[in-house]
């Protein structure tokens, strides 16, 4: 029989999550996602574009600057108004443009926050709290042990400068960033090489860049990198040497618990958009809603999305207090984060597919929302560490 440790399952922080003033917050940032974004998103999905200057808005409105200290032009650090307002961006239904604005602020703003120099968070930091300036970052994968995977670039130092070379074929915001942070090996020779972290420039000499185009997030700005001969100046060097690794590693943590915050919405979107078709869809003269196969799935769904939420606030509760210096017992919040990330995006691929079946054949219809939930929901799985990452995470946390 298998024996778990005790500790394993950790009682909650002594610690509220969200305060009137997060409250507050809610109701301005779905007011301003309603406002600016939502009622835009079915003809940018047509278009598979949204206009850059929306950073901009977004930025000159405060919401990049939650977790970000008022020096750099943030409003925080409030790492809890930041998870409000991606649950409030998560609602505009346009999956591709919440992975654009949540890869710059999340991702790219917070590697510049927490690794950056004051001269790099000066020049890039502050106007892209602003909006000023767009960042996009370089997707590697992280084992259960540490170990980076996906370096495709190479850098070699040449004097004050080191050279990029290679191919980076899965950039978020990558088509149209000023500038990215990507990851690379100093020596590919080796079985272990040095890991990397730099500040690429976008408009430096040999970047290439191109757009993908997806069935899903077909807003989202992903491309494809080449680098040829680029020369990085050393101060463009990001983090301490030696620290890359801990520093990718703590970022893919954030990663899986914003990606978790995200499918809750969307499952909960989904499940909303197929009640409220079901209530006007008729069959055998009666709406569907009343028939009770379809009140037993909706009540079995409303079940799985709140364990969701509740697992994923756990994990922002757990990430909260340690960053306010809580005790939180060693692999706590990697494990929950794990759990969080790896549960959320299965429940949001099942309410979803639900949601397309309640619509019958209109469910698959473009004019339909619920086609677009059922597409997007599937991309949200590989981001921050595939399910078999996070299972291992989960077990080892277990001593297995």
């Amino acid at each position: 029989m298998l024996k778990l440790d005790p500790e394993a399952f950790a009682t909650e922080p002594a610690l509220p999550l969200f305060r009137e003033e997060h409250d507050a917050y809610r109701e301005a940032a779905r007011d301003f996602v309603a406002g600016v974004i939502t009622g835009n998103v079915e003809a940018w999905e047509v278009d598979r574009e949204y206009p850059r200057e929306l950073f901009r808005t977004v930025g000159a409105a405060g919401h990049f600057g939650a977790q970000f200290d008022p020096r750099w032009g943030g409003a925080g650090p409030d790492l809890v108004a930041s998870a409000v307002f991606t649950e409030e961006l998560a609602r505009c239904g346009s999956a591709g443009l919440v992975a654009d604005l949540r890869a710059h602020a999340d991702f790219a703003c917070r590697y510049l926050d927490r690794y950056g120099t004051d001269e790099q968070k000066q020049r890039y930091l502050a106007p892209s709290i602003a909006g000023e300036l767009v960042g996009g970052v370089g997707v590697v994968e992280v084992d259960d042990a540490g170990t980076v995977d996906g370096l495709a670039l190479r850098a070699v130092r040449d004097g004050d400068d080191w050279v990029l070379d290679g191919a980076d074929a899965l950039v978020l915001n990558g088509s149209w960033a000023d500038y990215l942070i990507v990851p690379a090996a100093s020596d590919t020779s080796t079985p272990d090489p040095e890991v990397l972290l730099f500040i690429l420039d976008t408009t430096a000499s040999g970047v290439e860049r191109h757009r993908d185009l997806r069935g899903g997030w077909r807003t989202a700005h992903t491309a494809a990198l080449s680098c040829t001969a680029v020369r990085v100046s050393d101060e463009n060097r990001l983090g301490r040497p030696g620290d890359e690794v801990a520093a990718i590693t703590e970022q893919l943590v954030w990663e899986r618990l914003v990606l978790a915050l995200g499918a809750v919405v969307a499952a909960e979107v989904s499940l909303e958009q197929a009640i409220a078709y079901t209530r006007e869809r008729q069959a055998f003269g009666r709406p569907v809603a009343s028939f009770q196969v379809w009140q037993h799935r909706f009540a079995d769904l409303g079940t799985e999305v709140e364990l969701a939420r509740s697992l994923t606030y756990h994990a922002l509760r757990l990430y909260v207090a340690e960053e306010e210096g809580e005790d939180v017992l060693p692999g706590e919040l990697d494990r929950a984060t794990a759990m969080a990330k790896l549960y959320t995006d299965r429940v949001a691929q099942r309410t979803a597919d639900e949601c397309v079946q309640a619509h019958g054949g209109a469910g698959y219809l473009t004019e339909y929302p619920a086609q677009r939930y059922w597409r997007d929901t599937r991309l949200g799985v590989p981001g921050g560490g595939s399910d078999d990452t996070l299972r291992e995470i989960v077990a080892r946390s277990y001593g297995l």
